[in-house]
């Protein structure tokens, strides 16, 4: 992180800070949340606050990583990092400047489904903040010296994770959950594509996924409707009318079970687990939501944790998490433990994930599942910045704006007959697993490690 970016976040902070301590904090979870139109016919949705002098913005296009060209994943990454690197008559370093003079954060990232943006700014700066989003949006610069610092910079991220087991786990895992499949490419490109994206690359994807038709925002801060109108009309109301999308097919991720060893000397072994998820309007995604907090939530008191770390003292954490996308659905976790305890670990896991889904949970631990899942969602939304990312996923999503005040509802009417259906679907038919680490014999005896810095190869067992 820069120094620049690092100061703009103190003043943010500062103010934060300052207003805590004058007054409560605000229920965020319990604003009203409007659904702005404006005249130029940009939505958002939008929750007025003056508590702090902020405002926060989450926006979103789709399309994502799934709209870099096969051969070339990681071109939406690439102008995720460039957009603010200068645009219109300002170079990078006249574009930062004026950011930090503000103390305005603005950033993008790439999902695979969404190009998002984030804007943050003290009150008294939304002009200028807007209009430097809008001028980053519209005529960024691409200037090849900026191209190929930031290609550099990547390029060195990448080479670090592809040595890092975790990395390795994960990326191998997506390769085999979906394969050819766009889910199966990893967002942030590869050290072999990288060098190959061109400027020509990254305005073909400005030109086709940055558009009004896919356009979600959320904002929460102090700012009025018509204020807000005017801002965003000005910052989006150039941008093309509809977006030219690559379609996307559905996919159901590869049916378990299904076991990998990537060999890596390492101290740690790592596993990252897996299955078919339930897709976010899936009639059992809430019943899958609340069983997966019992089974690998990665709270004190989840199965897992207490199996493999407090009885068995495999491993320091444990936990899985459902992942939902526009076109396939996960459940995905992770854990690491020593390499020749790796095989036990494993097993313990298949047992406790087949445990959970022939008799599901108790009602105990039902009831005070559900208890935790809503006192923390209103811990969750404590910050405007908070509140506007959940705003945005919400939308994406698909969900009412009133979802937030019906969510508790819903978690409340999962049944014991539910949970037990969901988590039969989701883990009745085992893992997939990948294991990176010490091969089996390697971890039992240590003169049979493979030297430092081995080329990883994967072998299915």
């Amino acid at each position: 992180m820069s120094f620049a970016v690092t100061s703009r976040r103190f003043v943010l902070a500062a103010v934060v800070a300052l207003a805590a301590l004058l007054q409560a904090a605000p229920s965020f979870a319990a604003a009203k949340i409007q659904h702005l139109v404006t005249p130029g016919g940009i939505e958002a949705w939008f929750v007025q606050d003056a508590t702090v002098p902020l405002i926060s913005m989450e926006y979103s296009f789709g399309g994502g990583a799934t709209q870099d060209p096969a051969d070339k994943p990681g071109v939406g990454h690439m102008v995720a990092n460039l957009l603010d690197e200068g645009s219109g008559d300002m170079d990078s370093a006249t574009f930062h400047e004026r950011l930090d003079r503000r103390a305005i954060e603005l950033s993008y990232q790439v999902t695979r489904d969404y190009f998002r943006g984030s804007l943050r700014m003290l009150k008294d700066n939304r002009d200028e903040a807007f209009d430097l989003l809008h001028t980053s949006l519209t005529k960024p610069r691409f200037e090849p010296k900026d191209v190929e610092r930031i290609r550099a910079q990547l390029l060195s991220s990448l080479r670090r994770e592809s040595v890092e087991p975790t990395h390795i786990a994960s990326r191998k895992f997506l390769q085999l959950a979906f394969g050819d499949h766009p889910y199966g490419r990893s967002p942030t490109g590869t050290v072999a594509s990288l060098p190959t994206i061109t400027i020509d690359d990254m305005k073909d994807y400005t030109s086709r996924v940055l558009a009004k038709d896919t356009l979600k925002i959320a904002v929460v801060g102090d700012v009025d409707a018509g204020t807000l109108a005017k801002l965003l009309d000005h910052t989006f109301g150039d941008l093309p009318a509809k977006a030219q999308l690559t379609p996307v097919p559905d996919v159901v991720a590869t049916k378990p079970p299904q076991r990998v060893q990537v060999p890596l000397d390492v101290p740690q072994t790592v596993v990252t687990f897996g299955s078919p998820g339930l897709r976010r309007h899936d009639k059992d995604f809430m019943a899958g939501y609340v069983v997966n907090h019992i089974l690998a939530g990665g709270s004190l008191s989840s199965r897992l944790y207490r199996d493999i770390r407090e009885k068995r003292g495999l491993a320091y954490s444990i936990y899985g998490s459902l992942l939902w996308m526009e076109h396939s659905a996960l459940f995905i976790g992770s854990t690491a433990t020593r390499a020749d305890r790796a095989a036990e670990t494993v097993e313990a896991l298949d047992t406790e994930i087949k445990r959970m889904a022939t008799d599901g949970p108790t009602q105990t631990e039902l009831d005070e599942a559900k208890s935790y899942l809503k006192g923390s969602q209103m811990l969750s939304l404590d910050t405007s910045a908070k509140l506007a990312q959940a705003l945005l996923q919400y939308q994406n999503d698909g969900l009412p704006i009133d979802y937030i005040e019906k969510r508790n509802a819903m978690v409340d009417a999962v049944t014991l007959d539910d949970a037990k259906r969901a988590a039969k679907r989701l883990w009745a038919d085992g893992l997939i697993t990948v294991v990176v680490g010490r091969q089996p014999q390697a971890a039992a005896d240590p003169n049979a490690v493979k030297p430092a810095g081995a080329t990883p190869a994967p072998t299915a067992n």
